[in-house]
């Protein structure tokens, strides 16, 4: 059985390694991406470079997509010379981007209205980590039928897929697991200025409470990083972790739901971004309370 032709629209942290797994797993890929310098690693490494999305939807079976934000994902599938200006119904796009679960519905929706193409929100967590190594946990939303189809597509990519309902139900489970990671890494900070303050040596921490219950894959990956003042290479955003808790802060009210560790998340990390922070990595947090300011 031939397999499907994928096309990846998103080159940023997370497409570019995600890209890499699916080229080294046999699958023929085609990438686009807004800025197409962008796209020299995978073309580098067999991936086709389309020049229109048009270019893109014909060389693919499966759309692929992981870009910054709900405004993105519209601008890429309803925008003028869109996905769904070119799209079928034997064909289905997979978003890999955290954004908003209403608007995901909506857009669902609209879709397959248009053109009759199956929308799976597939948000993933791991980091660029996890990317690299193919070890990203996807929660899915979407037909049943069409997730178990889409399985040995995303193995490349995955430890596990979770399919947690309809459209829109992958989209709010990663606002959870947003919540935690953005109040973990929080905490985090203060933990590694508490300890170097009482003469601790922070970067023993993560060492330290390796297999306990304070122990997360953060912890590991960020800790060090704080405690050392390792702020480059950049691997994830502080503005990326500041948009999912206003997310998770506008479902809440939706839903009439009292999340207030995460509301105050989302105030301390707004604090961080506007000082300059918003595109350096998150584990700069940690010097609101080390850094005496200008």
């Amino acid at each position: 059985m031939q397999q499907p032709r994928i096309g990846f629209a998103g080159m940023g942290l997370m497409g570019v390694p995600m890209s890499l797994r699916l080229l080294e797993a046999g699958f023929q890929v085609t990438v686009w991406n807004r800025n197409p310098d962008k796209t020299a690693v995978p073309a580098a490494n067999g991936a086709r470079v389309a020049d229109s999305i048009q270019t893109l939807v014909a060389d693919s079976d499966i759309l692929m997509t992981c870009v910054t934000d709900t405004a993105a994902v519209e601008a890429i599938v309803f925008g003028p010379e869109g996905i769904a200006e070119y799209a079928n119904k034997d064909q289905v796009l997979v978003d890999f981007s955290s954004i908003d679960p209403a608007e995901t519905r909506t857009m669902a929706a609209k879709l397959a209205s248009m053109c009759g193409m199956v929308w799976i929100d597939s948000p993933v967590s791991g980091g660029v980590a996890g990317a690299e190594q193919g070890t990203l946990a996807i929660m899915a939303g979407g037909p049943e039928a069409v997730i178990d189809g889409l399985r040995s597509v995303l193995a490349p990519l995955s430890q596990r897929v979770t399919r947690m309902g309809d459209v829109g139900a992958g989209q709010v489970t990663k606002i959870c697991n947003q919540m935690i990671v953005s109040c973990n890494v929080l905490v985090m900070a203060e933990v590694m200025a508490l300890a170097e303050k009482s003469g601790v040596d922070a970067a023993a921490i993560p060492q330290a409470l390796k297999g306990g219950f304070a122990d997360s894959i953060p912890l590991q990956l960020t800790g060090p990083r704080m405690a050392e003042r390792d702020f480059d290479p950049v691997k994830w955003h502080v503005k990326t972790l500041l948009k999912d808790l206003d997310m998770a802060n506008d479902l809440a009210r939706t839903m009439r739901s009292a999340i207030p560790m995460a509301g105050l998340g989302a105030e301390l990390m707004r604090m961080h971004a506007s000082q300059g922070n918003a595109e350096r990595d998150p584990c700069t947090l940690v010097t609101m309370y080390t850094e005496k300011s200008g």
